[in-house]
């Protein structure tokens, strides 16, 4: 058993990567990560470096992990900068991190492939024994994976059981997420008919206003998405991250032209035109059950748009394909008050104590560390309790004229 370490995705065949993973969630596909790396939105330069984990038994690959060594908690949505700042205070060393993860992307999903007739249940101990084998600092030169943890965020149901048996601290997050189990609701208004009157109302009042302004909405995906969509789009793009954040967005237009390339199929795009001219757009991805919202911009403000096309077209394009959920992205309480109910989302860590030499200020780092950790631990647990408070607190929120809609 040994692990291969992938300064690039591109050193693996597609096919060998994504048969490992499952087939129709869009971010851990071959094609996903490669656009991010060859556009120049992961590498050199942005602290995303790509350690894509192998993990081989001979010449039969058993399991991949799309992995970054990072110096910095940028992009990453369940932030960690408390803790950082914690180790900085006591002159311990945080970064650099193993974060296995989809860089930007805070869709829930699998973070560990793992090929037909292996038992996940023996998978990451494997991992583990291998990374902990190649973490050290004597080995650092030739692996270039000396670490003070690992982090896996945004896992999936079979990951998370995975790390939790295998002792991982767990943090809890909450995302807000539209859920039509056993595909219910048969109509946009029969989705409208379990929530209270006035909602309904604000809801149908907030349509009719997109309308009235003489907008023409379309759903594109496919041959629709070309090249001069995507260079208008990351117009879009940019211009939103200025208006929030002050600088152009982690994504470069050389990523999205890849996207539009290779991943058009699983990429709906809900669209604002003002006569032939595009004035609005949301990015969503989709697998054969779910929406993911992505990236929304806009060319000049229009009243009540950007719910229009973020959140009720994707509520009916979910409804018609037969979708049962739709994740509209991070944050936004707002999303409550549209039928998007309050959901746990996890995040997993592991710090690896040094080994101490003879040397007294290395035993009292030791030392330092393992209390370090132990307070970070105590701190998952406190955050965990806060943070189902507040989901209990949110979902009071919701819109619904009864508990059991949602």
């Amino acid at each position: 058993m040994h692990i291969e370490v992938l300064s690039s995705i591109s050193q693996l065949n597609a096919d060998a990567w994504n048969n490992l993973f499952a087939a129709d969630y869009p971010f851990c596909r071959h094609e996903f990560l490669q656009a991010l790396e060859l556009g120049g939105s992961v590498g050199k330069g942005t602290g995303w470096l790509p350690q894509h984990l192998l993990l081989w038994d001979g010449s039969s690959l058993l399991a991949a992990a799309p992995a970054y060594r990072k110096r910095h908690s940028y992009g990453e949505y369940l932030f960690d900068r408390v803790f950082a700042e914690a180790y900085q205070r006591h002159g311990l060393r945080y970064y650099p991190k193993l974060l296995l993860a989809v860089p930007f992307t805070p869709a829930e999903g699998p973070r560990l492939g793992i090929a037909k007739g292996v038992d996940p249940r023996s998978v990451l101990p494997l991992i583990q024994q291998c990374l902990h084998q190649s973490s050290t600092e004597e080995s650092a030169a030739s692996t270039q994976l000396a670490l003070s943890h690992w982090q896996c965020l945004y896992a999936g149901n079979t990951e998370q059981a995975l790390f939790r048996a295998a002792g991982w601290l767990e943090r809890f997050d909450v995302q807000f997420e539209w859920q039509n189990p056993a595909q219910k609701f048969v109509s946009f208004e029969q989705f409208l008919a379990t929530l209270t009157a006035r909602k309904r109302k604000q809801i149908r009042k907030e349509r009719a206003l997109v309308q009235q302004q003489g907008l023409q909405l379309r759903t594109l995906t496919g041959d629709d998405l070309d090249a001069a969509f995507w260079l208008q789009f990351y117009q879009f793009y940019v211009a939103t991250y200025l208006k929030r954040s002050g600088h152009q967005g982690y994504l470069t237009e050389q990523t999205f032209l890849l996207w539009g390339r290779t991943m058009a199929a699983q990429i709906v795009v809900f669209s604002a035109w003002q006569g032939d001219e595009l004035v609005a757009a949301s990015l969503c991805f989709r697998s054969n059950d779910k929406l993911y919202g992505r990236y929304w911009g806009c060319s000049e403000a229009y009243s009540m748009l950007h719910f229009e096309c973020c959140y009720y077209a994707g509520i009916d394009y979910c409804i018609a394909q037969g979708l049962t959920a739709f994740d509209a992205g991070a944050q936004g309480e707002h999303k409550l008050q549209r039928g998007f109910v309050p959901v746990i989302r996890s995040g997993f860590y592991r710090f690896l104590p040094s080994n101490p030499s003879a040397d007294p200020a290395s035993v009292a780092q030791a030392e330092l560390e393992k209390s370090m950790h132990s307070a970070i631990a105590n701190y998952c647990l406190e955050e965990q309790s806060m943070v189902l408070n507040y989901q209990q607190q949110a979902r009071s929120a919701l819109p619904f004229a009864n508990s059991g809609a949602c």
